[in-house]
């Protein structure tokens, strides 16, 4: 059987009458330590701390009350109680020796009865406080721990939510460009129908025009008085501007037919959906067929000029990509640019220029240039003069949910979007250079 640990308790009295008396009885069930002095006790106080100290308050040296002093202003010592003996009365030393400290008053003589007591209630009491600070600091401990977890794991749940929102409103604008690519793929087969139609019978009419023509040439040669009804009716209906007009408009109807065909052709080109593999296309195919498709908001309108596309364009290596997901990154990026064009007008106000797009002196341009970038790939910078992005937003201009449009005009998804398409799809990469009043400018790097 393990013997129990015993207190210990310092005794400090300048009559050694007095401690031998204390020892006599406190022997029994403490470890007892005793010093004459003050200075004794504080040196020894250094090398082992006691569980309560029994202190004389009137002793040679310094005193019981600058003991207890400077024993209160050591962190080590503070929180020892200490345990006033003394023979005065007078209730201002009392209040005094509490007031620096100590825990209680034992007044001389001693009664051993008394003075285990008083120890007893002390030791028990300072246990108590032990143990209640020690649970005081593990309760804080846990409280912190759990307040840490609970942090995390809000982070994380939010974190989940954010990612979960992002792809669901991705899944979304993905389903949007997939319907987009099947309708536009449909309207291009609806129009390439009847445009082969026309196209064939074209090429037959033009051919029965010539002979007609012919046919006519030789009757008037052959016949060179017709009549007079029949030279009357020729004036009539203006015959020879006719067949000099015709040629001109079988002419435009063939260049009009020829815009058709490539319409059909850039709408098919943009409705190349595969997104299970890459295949080497031409990127310049991709940039018309989108700028073909967005076509109509180019065009002048009662708010603004006509946007002009300048094309520098380089020559360039066929790159392996996705197409249906490139076809959106550039439908993102020259929608924007449209769109930040047609919000300065709306909203002047949110812009700090001093241009206005009604003068007739501001083009408005968004500048394409290509190049092929040596042992990696292709470079692509899609540039505009429009009001540009502050310096604040434009640090974020690729998070979800961010956007420069105006409340309910954007999801803040479409370059977020495209910097996943590009980046992670491609192992690309894709940066925003803006200055507000100068204009914006992307850069795509693609490998080959």
């Amino acid at each position: 059987m393990e013997t129990p640990i015993q207190d210990i308790i310092f005794i400090v009295d300048d009559s050694k009458t007095n401690l031998e008396y204390l020892l006599t009885f406190l022997n029994r069930g403490f470890s007892v330590f005793a010093f004459q002095s003050g200075e004794e006790l504080i040196s020894q106080v250094k090398h082992r701390l006691p569980n309560i100290i029994l202190l004389d308050v009137v002793m040679s040296g310094i005193d019981g009350f600058e003991t207890c002093q400077i024993l209160k202003k050591n962190q080590d010592t503070k929180d020892i109680p200490v345990i006033f003996m003394t023979g005065l009365s007078d209730p201002i030393d009392k209040i005094k020796g509490l007031s620096l400290g100590a825990v209680d008053y034992i007044t001389k003589p001693i009664q051993p009865e008394e003075v285990l007591a008083r120890i007893n209630v002390h030791l028990r009491l300072q246990k108590e406080i032990i143990h209640r600070t020690q649970a005081q600091a593990s309760l804080e401990k846990l409280t912190a721990e759990l307040e840490k977890r609970v942090e995390q794991r809000t982070a994380e749940l939010t974190d989940s939510l954010t990612k979960l929102s992002n792809a669901k409103l991705q899944l979304i604008q993905s389903e949007k460009m997939s319907s987009l690519g099947e309708l536009v793929a449909g309207v291009a087969h609806e129009i390439n129908n009847p445009l082969n139609f026309i196209t064939g019978n074209m090429a037959l009419l033009e051919e029965y025009f010539t002979e007609i023509t012919e046919h006519l040439k030789l009757y008037q040669e052959k016949f060179t008085d017709p009549g007079y009804e029949i030279i009357e009716n020729a004036e009539k209906i203006e015959l020879n501007y006719m067949l000099e007009d015709l040629p001109n408009m079988i002419a435009s109807m063939k260049l009009g037919l020829d815009r058709i065909r490539e319409i059909s052709l850039s709408l098919r080109n943009f409705a190349r959906a595969d997104h299970s593999k890459k295949v080497p296309i031409n990127i310049h195919e991709c940039i018309d067929s989108t700028l073909m498709i967005l076509q109509h908001r180019l065009k002048a309108n009662s708010e603004r000029p006509e946007i002009k596309v300048i094309k520098d364009y380089g020559k360039l290596p066929l790159v392996s990509c996705y197409p249906g997901p490139m076809n959106q990154v550039f439908m993102n990026l020259f929608a924007n640019a449209i769109d930040a064009f047609d919000e300065q007008v709306r909203f002047p106000q949110s812009f700090y220029l001093a241009k206005s797009y009604h003068s007739a002196h501001i083009d408005l341009t968004i500048t394409i240039t290509t190049c092929e970038i040596p042992d990696y790939g292709i470079s692509i910078k899609i540039a505009d003069n429009g009001p540009g992005i502050p310096d604040e937003l434009r640090a974020k201009i690729f998070d979800p949910f961010i956007t420069s449009k105006s409340r309910g005009e954007g999801t803040g998804l479409g370059l977020s979007i495209s910097r996943s398409i590009i980046v992670e799809k491609h192992g690309g990469l894709l940066e925003c250079y803006s200055k507000v009043n100068e204009g914006t400018e992307f850069t795509i790097e693609l490998p080959k």
